[in-house]
């Protein structure tokens, strides 16, 4: 039963189990740019494999919300008030990060920037866009990309789909290409150190039943 008991002990910084806490290979990231995580409830559910909260911690400059209507969300509304806001997702009118060419409106701007990224599924992604009014009038951000999706022990809707801790790196490789970041490539290689970490756990996890920690 003691054993039982410190299995189901959580630790409060990444959200996940203590015996596979994986804050030891966080490596954080201090950006110019501030990054809000939108976490829907049903993600904040999911301590076994969710990456929101790592990114949160992967990030100094970072806040982490949780809820589907921030439309009267004191702190995010004082964000978006402060910084040059933005939401990341691939709606048809989003400015392409990846675009050679993006959108003169996007470099330069006299505040800070702040991009809103939405952890949640896109069925839930879309609900929280449509009853979150403040997110209604930021524009969207979006970029292209070849790589797939390293989430091993996941499922994801299409080819393309990342996690949101790939999606965030994917972010902050394209900001350092507009020169609105400057981190270094050894940064940026660390920074999904806890993902793969996370798959590695799970992996384990599937080949031994016999361990505590499965749960499929």
């Amino acid at each position: 039963m003691q054993t039982e008991f410190r299995d189901r002990e959580k630790c409060y910084s990444c959200y996940r189990p203590k015996t596979s806490c994986m804050c030891e290979h966080v490596h954080t990231i201090d950006t110019q740019t501030k990054f809000i995580i939108l976490m829907h409830p049903k993600e904040f559910k999911k301590v076994k494999n969710g990456t929101g909260h790592l990114t949160h911690l992967s990030l100094k400059n970072s806040e982490l919300f949780i809820g589907i209507d921030f439309t009267n969300h004191k702190e995010m509304n004082e964000i978006i008030a402060t910084h040059e806001s933005f939401v990341l997702y691939p709606s048809k009118d989003a400015i392409n990060l990846s675009d050679t060419h993006p959108h003169a409106e996007l470099f330069p701007h006299a505040k800070k920037m702040a991009i809103f990224i939405i952890d949640s599924t896109w069925a839930c992604s879309l609900k929280m866009l449509r009853e979150s009014k403040n997110l209604q009038v930021l524009k969207h951000l979006s970029f292209e990309s070849t790589k797939l999706s390293q989430f091993k022990i996941k499922e994801q809707p299409a080819e393309y789909c990342l996690s949101t801790i790939e999606s965030t790196l994917e972010v902050l490789e394209l900001l350092n290409v507009w020169h609105v970041e400057s981190l270094e490539k050894k940064d940026l290689a660390m920074f999904l150190n806890p993902f793969h970490k996370m798959i590695a756990y799970q992996l384990e996890c599937i080949k031994n039943s016999s361990r505590q920690a499965v749960r499929f």
